[in-house]
């Protein structure tokens, strides 16, 4: 074997000029210099412009398909008999002979030129014919094609590839757990930011991280100088194969690498290797792509192989080949029941075939036994995953299979009802609520080992007792509705109340499948947005340095207040009273209430009131206004936004007086024809006592005014201090719970989240004419002082 791989490795290089170690850099990509440096010679322009100097000094040897002209005359030797030695230079020699007929070897030439004078003229039709018919008839009455070009350049690698002593290790892997946390994963970008995470990134990511234990299998081994040598890269360049399709319908395998692996969070990697394979679909690969590869994936599984051997080139020490994922073959016949009831996981086929010179059995053994561990979950693999690509829930774990057969013990659907119940209870502490802070959420009430459950009961189906309406549902099923209820970007707290019909109602109308709003309702938010951004801008341009109190961080607000108003309006109340402090007092004024510009503005120039003794000072915070809201059905009621001299809360009991005061005067009885609205700060709403007494006396008879939906501001931040050192309890909201009021707690990065929350909230107020509370969860963008400036402290 060392015999023959070393004129194959050194023969190429004396006859380029060294280029063969150029092109080993390419690995099994070889075959796109062949085919680059064909179009590069028909037009320069159509190749990219990385290759001109690659291609300024390259000379094809006899292996590129350009030899030289005795190998024609080999060609019907070897029709009649074949011989080994030289069948791989053959192909590859054949095609390229018209193109450079008389620059190799050119004593040869004048060799063969004398040796066809004997035979004079027909030496001629016997050159010409080849040419001109590529398929001669064969002895079995078959057709020969001669390989040209690219074709022939794979033949001579794939047959440069048996020089390679390689061994192949194989490792069966329990697929499970990788498609249960590929579907949490899935389903949480679905969400956000889109894109889809395969079977391969995770496999291609656990292939990275073993070899920070095995870092041997990253090697490659040369000849230098006639001599064997071991190749340590300095990088981890995992090299992908994409089979991609050409123009002319034929298909070719290019293997693009990703560099740098080593260094990159699952996210970092994930987007590099959507983007090789968006660019080798489009044919938009450069040099630096196809070389480079220290070690190969590929993934035959795709297309249903169960288990392959691929070929290893040189210049690589290891490709990792993934087979399809399936039942083991002595379940095939069994039914799904049968199969999630009995434990039986869809298993997959790991192969690393190494370099032998290199590598040994044990290290790939190893290798693929480290592989198999991190897929199983060991050493936070999936935790990382989690994090970089912000998945703020836990993963699901690897555990084996736990069966209650003993007298006494509870069975699983049981178990499966406790579950449903404490998502219901405590599923708002994994919701993804806060928008300045990731971390993955956990409590043991909601982890399904808790209440005796595994990964292998999420297949299997238990009654549910008309859970989301069904009477029986698989365990996922149950999962995926509780999570979509609870714990994504909306947390509700309801249990405490202690009406059974109240809990029915939120339950009824959050356990349901998300519906994303219609595009006419999605342009109408990004419009209530785009008004509150403005306006703020424009106050930060023009207004540098006064006292304007920025809703910036916290811009929601906006098109959650009018969501509320366009359902007071169509439902036909006769008005609404706000009521707030000074955080976003303009922004409402301006966006909601309806006060011109031109007035909000004014008072920024300094106008002196005639009727004021000292000029407007900070009026423009202090003084309320009375508008007509339109809504987007073209449904008006009227709007008027309360006075409020500083002291925050205080006008809390005020506004209530005022909603009673013209409910009394309009006197509907139990209609509550006008509807009070409260927006908070969140320090304030968890400090100031005059929050608490005005809860108190909502129900009364004589305070009472149909409910109120309260809306707190909370960016997180109070006066001077953070949460953590400004209240005991864990929501700023807790003190809402005493007159079990509903509480819904919405991230306000979610604009279509507030919205849905917004309209939940209004028709609960209209059903139960009690209060409803919503936790608008954002932050402040510009500190703390009334200068709202960046040099005060920010969140």
């Amino acid at each position: 074997m060392a015999t023959q791989s070393k004129p194959e490795t050194d023969s190429p290089a004396s006859a380029a000029g060294g280029k063969a170690d150029v092109l080993a850099e390419f690995g099994p990509n070889e075959w796109i210099v062949e085919d680059m440096y064909q179009r590069y010679l028909t037009d320069p322009s159509s190749v990219d412009p990385a290759w001109h100097d690659f291609f300024a000094d390259y000379k094809p040897t006899a292996g590129d398909g350009h030899g030289s002209a005795p190998a024609k005359p080999a060609t019907p030797a070897a029709a009649s008999a074949p011989a080994p030695a030289k069948a791989p230079q053959a192909p590859g020699a054949a095609p390229s002979a018209p193109a450079k007929p008389a620059k190799a070897a050119p004593a040869d030439a004048k060799a063969t030129k004398a040796a066809a004078k004997p035979t004079g003229a027909p030496a001629q039709p016997t050159e010409a014919r080849p040419t001109a018919k590529p398929a001669a008839p064969a002895p079995d009455g078959g057709a020969r094609t001669p390989m040209r070009g690219v074709s022939a350049r794979i033949a001579s690698n794939m047959d440069a590839s048996l020089s390679v002593p390689t061994a192949t290790s194989v490792r069966a892997v329990p697929s499970k757990l990788i498609a249960d946390n590929r579907i949490v994963i899935n389903n949480h970008l679905a969400r956000g930011r889109g894109g889809k995470v395969s079977f391969t990134h995770i496999i291609g990511y656990a292939m990275i991280k073993a070899l920070a234990d095995f870092p041997e299998m990253n090697n490659s081994y040369q000849v230098v100088d006639g001599k064997p040598t071991l190749v340590k890269p300095e990088h981890v360049n995992v090299g992908i194969a994409i089979d991609t399709k050409r123009g002319d319908g034929t298909r070719m395998l290019v293997v693009p690498s990703v560099k740098g692996t080593e260094q990159m969070d699952f996210r970092e990697f994930w987007q590099a290797y959507e983007e090789i394979v968006r660019r080798a679909r489009r044919n938009e690969l450069t040099l630096e792509d196809h070389s480079g590869a220290t070690i190969s994936l590929t993934n035959p599984g795709t297309i249903g192989t169960v288990h392959s051997v691929p070929r290893l080139m040189q210049g690589q020490g290891t490709i990792i080949g993934v087979g399809a994922m399936e039942y083991p073959a002595e379940f095939s016949g069994m039914s799904d029941e049968m199969l999630a009831q009995n434990a039986v996981s869809k298993i997959m086929t790991l192969t690393s075939t190494y370099d032998h010179r290199i590598i040994q059995g044990a290290q790939s053994g190893e290798y693929l036994r480290r592989i198999h561990q991190l897929l199983l979950g060991e050493d936070g693999f999936y935790d990382g995953i989690f994090t970089s690509l912000r998945v703020p829930y836990e993963p699901v774990r690897w555990v084996r299979d736990v069966a209650h057969v003993s007298e006494g013990q509870l069975d699983k659907g049981t178990r499966a009802q406790e579950m449903i119940r404490e998502y219901r209870v405590r599923g708002h502490l994994m919701a993804d609520t806060d928008p300045l802070e990731f971390k993955i959420r956990r409590h043991p009430d909601l982890d399904i080992l808790s209440h005796g459950l595994t990964l292998w009961d999420l297949d299997r189906s238990f009654p549910v007792g008309g859970f989301a309406g069904k009477e029986k549902m698989k365990l996922r099923e149950v999962l995926g509705v509780l999570r979509e209820a609870y714990c994504r970007r909306v947390g509700v707290e309801y249990m405490h109340i202690q009406d059974p019909e109240e809990r029915a109602w939120i339950s009824l109308r959050v356990e349901r499948k998300f519906e994303k709003p219609p595009v006419e309702e999605q342009k109408h938010i990004l419009n209530r947005l785009n008004a509150a951004e403005a306006f703020e801008t424009f106050l930060q341009t023009k207004y540098v340095g006064q006292k304007r109190f920025s809703l910036e961080g916290a811009e929601s607000l906006i098109p959650l207040l009018d969501e509320v108003l366009q359902n007071s309006a169509t439902t036909g109340l006769d008005e609404v009273v706000i009521g707030m402090a000074h955080r976003g007092r303009l922004n409402v004024l301006a966006n909601i209430v309806g006060k011109p510009y031109e007035k909000i503005f004014s008072e920024f120039e300094g106008y002196m009131d005639p009727k004021s003794t000292q000029g407007s000072g900070d009026v423009k915070y202090h003084l309320g206004a009375e508008g007509a809201f339109v809504g987007q059905s073209g449904d008006t009621i009227k709007v008027s936004l309360a006075a409020n001299p500083s002291h925050l809360e205080t006008v809390d009991p005020v506004l209530e007086g005022i909603a009673r005061a013209k409910q009394d005067l309009l006197n509907r009885g139990r209609e509550y024809p006008v509807l009070p609205l409260l927006v908070h700060g969140d320090a304030a709403f968890a400090g100031q006592g005059v929050v608490a007494e005005t809860l108190n006396l909502s129900q009364l008879r004589g305070y009472r005014t149909g409910g109120t939906v309260h809306v707190v501001v909370n960016n997180q931040v109070g006066f001077t201090t953070s949460p953590t050192h400004s209240r005991s309890s864990l929501y700023c909201t807790d003190v809402a719970r005493m007159v079990q009021a509903p509480i819904f707690h919405v991230n306000g990065d979610d604009p279509e989240a507030c919205i849905r929350v917004a309209r939940l909230a209004f028709d609960y107020r209209q059903a139960f004419n009690t209060d409803v509370v919503i936790d608008l969860v954002c932050y402040r963008r510009r500190g703390h002082k009334r200068a709202t400036t960046r040099a005060s402290r920010s969140p």
